[in-house]
């Protein structure tokens, strides 16, 4: 609460801001902060903040809800780690800013104004003093967006006019902003105002683009860029048909590796990507307005070793209420199940990996679980293959270093797929499953939006390979 109020009064305070292929973009997606390390990181401290920002992320995805008329929600884990981001120029002339690619939210927003504040930021190798923040009163195209303004509507609902100290819904006279926006998640918050600005791309310029100037952070140093299916999100405003990715390996280490986001404006008709298998996305469930941002998938079975895991249809199939289901999430770093999938799962690999010693205290350690002793001196170790089923038969076996990752001086792998703990308070409700970017590695991964599928295909993601 203390947080919020020193929100408001920074708000407050900083409401004086001044106002190849012509169908395809194509834009350098890295993993985040990676090329900005002094130190390798731990390993084993990078994978439980991994495993813990996974879960909480989850449980905000699953439970968000948009009750309080001026308060929109995301989350996005801790920026030392496990992300992927872009550089997206806003702005006459133009400014670079760097934002983190994710698929569960909607709204791109920057750090923004010389008195941009981030609190309890100093994560490894961020310094918050010298967080790059957008400059409004340096660009000739900066507005603040108006409360009878359509696209304020976008983030606080249609009856927003109502709601505007001073303004008369009948008539267009209105000076006063667009209300401010508090956006909480699971480790942090960020609050801002939001401005109309030019989004520039080599020889495109997208004009009024919605942005969110956040004034004040807290454990949030840089911007997100929504890419979910709400009106305010990058795909949305841009019109796009289709954007695609190819996430290259983790290595929480300062490895320079980067691969390719690309947006297609223009239309391919039923036209599908070569190499790729697709399934369509599920319809999104109505009764909260929330899930209706995220890409449900209609995933049919789970394969452990080529065994199918028997999972109630309750878990893979969404209610009315938005409970079950599957996502794609970019934003999360490992790949969350409800408790009942997990432990079914879970069970699966233990039965099939018998003759490896459980390592117990890595598991209390990490986060992480199951977590096996093996014996790497062979050179290359047997890992039951892990197989996602979708609807319309397409398939994602994922390679061992998708779902297993070496602890402790390789000589232990854990599950990297996190779950509720057994004794939590934790409650059940949204999707069961979602699927993060450590699952997605290597993979292209395309998201047909003329065509409402989504198509994926192994790949080698680095550019340089």
């Amino acid at each position: 609460m203390a947080y919020f109020h020193i929100i408001l009064y920074l708000l407050i305070s900083f409401t004086t801001l001044t106002s190849s292929n012509p169908y395809t973009i194509t834009l350098p997606l890295s993993p985040l902060f990676t090329n900005h390390l002094s130190s390798p990181p731990d390993p084993f401290q990078s994978l439980k903040l991994a495993a813990s920002a996974s879960l909480t992320r989850a449980h905000h995805l699953k439970h968000r809800n948009n009750n309080h008329p001026s308060t929109v929600t995301t989350q996005i884990h801790p920026k030392s780690y496990g992300g992927y981001s872009i550089d997206l120029k806003f702005g006459t002339p133009a400014q670079t800013s760097s934002f983190v690619l994710d698929t569960g939210s909607s709204l791109v927003w920057f750090p923004c104004s010389s008195r941009y504040t981030c609190s309890s930021c100093s994560f490894p190798n961020i310094d918050p003093t010298k967080i790059s923040k957008f400059i409004p009163k340096n660009s000739t195209s900066s507005k603040i967006v108006g409360c009878t303004n359509p696209k304020c509507s976008w983030i606080f609902g249609s009856d927003i006019q109502s709601r505007c100290n001073g303004c008369n819904p009948n008539t267009q006279n209105c000076t006063f902003n667009c209300p401010t926006y508090i956006i909480q998640y699971g480790l942090g918050t960020t609050a801002g105002l939001l401005l109309s600005e030019n989004l520039n791309f080599p020889g495109k310029i997208i004009n009024d683009f919605l942005v969110g100037c956040s004034l004040l952070s807290i454990r949030q140093p840089s911007g997100i860029a929504g890419f979910g299916q709400g009106l305010e999100s990058l795909p949305s405003q841009m019109g796009l048909k289709r954007f695609s990715y190819c996430l290259v390996s983790h290595k929480f280490d300062d490895s320079p590796e980067n691969s390719e986001l690309v947006l297609q404006i223009g239309s391919s008709g039923d036209r599908k990507t070569s190499g790729l298998s697709y399934t369509p996305f599920q319809k999104n469930p109505e009764v909260n307005s929330a899930f209706r941002e995220y890409y449900y998938v209609n995933l049919k079975k789970i394969m452990v070793g080529g065994k199918r895991v028997k999972i109630a249809n309750k878990f893979l199939e969404p209610d009315f209420n938005g409970n079950g289901g599957t996502i794609v999430d970019s934003g999360s770093t490992f790949t969350f199940m409800e408790r009942p999938v997990f432990e079914l799962v879970a069970q699966e690999f233990e039965k099939q990996m018998k003759n490896n010693t459980r390592a117990k205290e890595v598991e209390t350690g990490s986060g992480l679980s199951p977590c096996f002793t093996v014996d790497v001196s062979g050179g290359n170790i047997e890992l039951p293959e892990l197989t996602f089923g979708f609807k319309g038969g397409a398939k994602m076996t994922l390679p061992g270093a998708n779902y297993f990752s070496f602890v402790n001086n390789d000589s232990v792998v854990c599950l990297t797929i996190v779950s509720d703990d057994a004794g939590g308070p934790a409650k059940a409700g949204g999707p069961a499953i979602i699927l993060g970017n450590y699952q997605q590695q290597n993979f292209y991964v395309e998201y047909d939006l003329e065509n409402l599928r989504l198509g994926f295909g192994t790949r080698s993601c680095n550019k340089s390979t």
